[in-house]
């Protein structure tokens, strides 16, 4: 199944990403903490920590760190309590966009993402606007030439629901979220790296943005982004690079 090309977006978002190591590491906390805090501590029973760790490790995050931050959140030590809130709109063109966050001060986190929604050219939405336009599931996308024959052999063996070469050479795996972690580990073991590999609000269509709105665009996306209390923006904009 052919896809939209998705590698010049997610090389954006990488370079974000590495631009912004500190806040990256305070995510990463922030759902360490949550998923010990509803799921316990011990990472064999709790596939969300394990996760939120693999986020941690791949962030270059030390063990102690990452041990403290688990006890915390577990009861071995007292910490503050966040909750999950999300947030839907739309953006330039009518895209649609979804903000998970995790705060302390619901009444601080709502004001700020709805400034960022209407200083920057979009608006919030209510509750269920636009998150039916998205799949909850497990992702791993790996690099342009990457064989997929290789990946398709390997990933519906492990139990992935659908391999999808992209117009750029990428090559996408999606599975359930329940299955996500036995398809990734499989790729892996089978010497497939994946470039993203995460649980996440996929768009089930794009709209298709070019020029001055897709400057706008990403200038939106940035901007929630880089919200203290948010832990993922999700879009379904086609951004022309």
């Amino acid at each position: 199944m052919a896809g939209h090309s998705k590698w010049a977006n997610i090389q954006h978002r990488k370079g974000r990403q590495d631009e912004k190591r500190g806040k990256i590491w305070t995510r990463v906390i922030r759902e360490i903490t949550v998923a010990a805090r509803q799921g316990g501590g011990d990472l064999s029973a709790n596939p969300r920590l394990r996760l939120a760790v693999d986020k941690a490790k791949a962030a270059n995050m030390p063990a102690d760190r990452i041990k403290y931050n688990i006890d915390k959140a577990s009861g071995a030590l007292e910490g503050l309590s966040y909750e999950e809130i999300r947030y839907e709109g739309y953006g330039i063109g009518g895209a649609a966009i979804i903000v998970d966050c995790m705060t302390d001060n619901r009444v601080r986190t709502v004001a700020e993402v709805r400034h960022a929604f209407s200083k920057y050219g979009g608006n919030m939405g209510t509750e269920g606007s636009v998150a039916f336009q998205f799949k909850h599931c497990g992702q791993l996308i790996f690099a342009p030439g990457t064989s997929e024959d290789k990946v398709m052999e390997v990933a519906l063996e492990a139990g992935a629901d659908d391999v999808i070469s992209d117009d750029d050479g990428a090559v996408e795996v999606l599975s359930a979220v329940a299955d996500f972690e036995a398809v990734k580990d499989a790729l892996v073991a089978a010497g497939l790296q994946p470039e993203v590999a995460e649980v996440t609000m996929r768009p089930e269509n794009e709209v298709e943005l070019t020029g001055e709105d897709a400057a706008r665009m990403r200038k939106l996306l940035d901007v929630l982004e880089d919200l203290d209390d948010t832990q993922a923006v999700y879009h379904n904009a086609a951004i022309d690079e």
